[in-house]
């Protein structure tokens, strides 16, 4: 057996042969510059022997950190927040290439696919959303429960400023004409009120409409007189101001809202 370990060594054969590397290229390119340059030669002279200091150089350009430009394509669908058909839209090309170019939902900008995929007036006035962000605006507002604080110690009507001025400390701005109340009018101050929900109808762009969940919050200046406050009162349960549906199945008195 040992003559026979003997004989594979010495015929160059390994016990444990050794893995290959796999090598593989890649795709950079820099740009450099000599800091000493050589000397220029005549024509038919014989060029001067490079010295060490030739071959020291400066980085004048990384084009692997640079940034690549925006790629024009031609949507083929509506595209949620981003455009309808036929439009031309710039993105950045790894978006460009993996949400639209692969699931083919655009195509690269050409002036044959500009005219194919162009909409016409009656696909135009059958537009599905105003705008690209429109649906996204609607789901985001329909995902919101909006606090609407009012006074406890003074009679009240709830209006449409009212919610206006929910929503811009909310951080959305909306039209006062825009908003829709529920037809069955909301006063106060009642504390049998108090985080009752109730729904409002936000129209934009004169198309889409979104159904907000409201809270009523009573409030006083006097701090002896203000409720305890409750922590993340938003995660809470809570009952319909009108009828006996559920926030998320509302009853008719609230759907006549919408």
């Amino acid at each position: 057996m040992l003559s026979n370990v003997l004989r594979m060594i010495s015929s160059g054969t390994a016990l444990c042969s050794a893995r290959s590397v796999i090598q593989q290229s890649s795709r950079n390119t820099f740009i450099l510059k000599r800091r000493f340059p050589p000397n220029l030669y005549k024509k038919n002279q014989k060029p001067g022997k490079l010295r060490g200091r030739h071959f020291v150089y400066d980085l004048v350009e990384d084009r692997s950190v640079v940034k690549k430009p925006n790629v024009e394509v031609v949507l083929t669908t509506f595209v949620e927040n981003i455009g309808a058909k036929g439009e031309v839209v710039s993105l950045k090309p790894n978006i460009a290439y993996n949400r639209l170019l692969l699931p083919g939902l655009a195509v690269y900008k050409t002036p044959e696919s500009v005219a194919k995929y162009a909409q016409d007036v009656r696909e135009k006035e059958s537009a599905v959303h105003s705008s690209a962000q429109a649906a996204v605006t609607v789901s985001k507002l329909e995902s919101l429960i909006l606090a609407v604080v009012l006074n406890k110690d003074q009679p009240w009507v709830i209006e449409p400023w009212h919610i206006r001025m929910s929503l811009r400390k909310a951080g959305y701005y909306v039209p006062t004409e825009a908003i829709e109340l529920p037809a069955t009018p909301i006063t106060g101050p009642d504390l049998l009120k108090q985080n009752k929900e109730f729904y409002v109808t936000i129209t934009i762009n004169n198309l889409e409409k979104a159904r907000v969940r409201c809270r009523i919050h009573h409030w006083s200046t006097e701090p002896s007189n203000r409720l305890p406050y409750v922590f993340e009162h938003w995660k809470l349960d809570a009952e319909p101001l009108f009828g006996e549906g559920s926030p998320s199945k509302p009853s008719d008195n609230v759907t006549s809202s919408s």
